[in-house]
């Protein structure tokens, strides 16, 4: 979806058409979940800043999300989807890959599917989407960001390559800030150039992202669209308005998050036997620290005294305070995958 919590809100409040809007909490700490497209060309993006976002667009209009509106439309978007397959792979709120190599419509073509879902979005909902269609989730991916808003972008398989070489490789998937600085050094910018690096360098250099990086360079994604999601995690944090350096409100901090960490598990029914406990402090410095132990992680009993043990491993000072806290309960790492068959969907020229 386009700017989806933006366009929202422009929807359902005409005084905010054409207007700069960013929809975040405004507070000292609040970021921007959404900026609308009006808002973008003054730097205004998702995760900045509220405060710098209103510095960069003095006319910046700030919006309190509504995340029980944006899941109805959402869920409105997704029964859409199921008109058409049951291959859905959510993503977030507002994206979702679809394998409709086999859809309910009998339609031949991936491009006039994407074409009917958009039309239909567009008059059941008032918003637009952009769409991406190829033969794997790599190139669907980048496909659907790269002509928005209201895009519609094929990639087809005989073509794969030369769209891949231009590209930047901040834009390949698993490539970050720090991986792209390392790449960068590696004399590596676009996938042109990662198309000529060796197998063995990459994986000398990134381990096992090497080989996937690799295989992106060449069209290669072999991952399915996952229909039937199982849940690997329950977890939540908590962006605190003034940095903590006293034990004594770290533990309070602590309590309280534990507390609804039990709510969550409650209501997923999650049964996990890892505790990790995230701290970033002041300089946004981020460290992790995990414990395992031999039963299901339910209740405050269970929780509280090993995010307590936890913390003790974590450094932290009035010259180094916490800027957030977070806690979440994992799972087993022995599941069996899925079996998989590969099928060929055909393409317009």
């Amino acid at each position: 979806m386009d700017q989806f919590y933006a366009a929202v809100e422009q929807r359902d409040r005409p005084e905010l058409r054409g207007r700069p809007v960013a929809v975040g909490h405004d507070t000292e700490r609040g970021v921007v979940s959404t900026a609308s497209y009006e808002a973008r060309p003054y730097g205004v993006h998702s995760a900045l800043s509220i405060q710098v976002a209103k510095r960069r667009c003095p006319g910046l209009i700030i919006v309190e999300p509504d995340f029980r509106k944006y899941k109805e439309v959402s869920g409105q978007i997704r029964a859409i989807f199921q008109d058409y397959t049951d291959l859905i792979e959510p993503l977030s709120l507002d994206e979702a890959f679809l394998d409709v190599t086999q859809n309910k419509r009998g339609m031949s073509l991936g491009v006039d599917i994407a074409r009917e879902i958009k039309a239909r979005i567009k008059a059941e909902t008032g918003l637009t989407a952009s769409a991406g269609v190829s033969y794997c989730k790599f190139l669907a991916k980048i496909a659907s960001d790269y002509r928005k808003p209201d895009g519609l972008c094929v990639v087809h398989p005989d073509r794969a390559l030369d769209f891949i070489s231009p590209l930047k490789v901040t834009r390949f998937w698993g490539v970050g800030r720090q991986t792209a600085a390392h790449m960068h050094r590696m004399g590596i910018f676009t996938g042109a150039d990662l198309r000529q690096v060796s197998l063995e360098y990459l994986t000398r250099e990134f381990g096992k992202m090497g080989r996937v990086f690799y295989d992106f360079a060449r069209g290669i994604d072999e991952r399915p669209v996952v229909a039937e999601w199982q849940r690997k995690s329950v977890s939540c944090e908590r962006t605190f308005a003034h940095d903590l350096s006293e034990p004594a409100a770290v533990t309070i901090e602590l309590y309280h998050i534990v507390l609804e960490l039990v709510e969550r598990i409650r209501k997923s029914q999650f049964e996990g036997h890892t505790l990790t406990l995230k701290v970033k402090f002041h300089d946004f410095r981020q460290v992790s620290r995990s414990l395992s132990i031999g039963r299901t992680l339910r209740t405050k009993d269970d929780l509280l005294p090993l995010a307590k043990q936890l913390m003790q491993e974590v450094d932290y000072s009035r010259q180094h305070p916490i800027r957030l806290l977070g806690l979440g309960v994992s799972g087993h790492r022995d599941e069996v995958p899925p079996q998989w068959v590969e099928l060929e969907l055909p393409f317009k020229d």
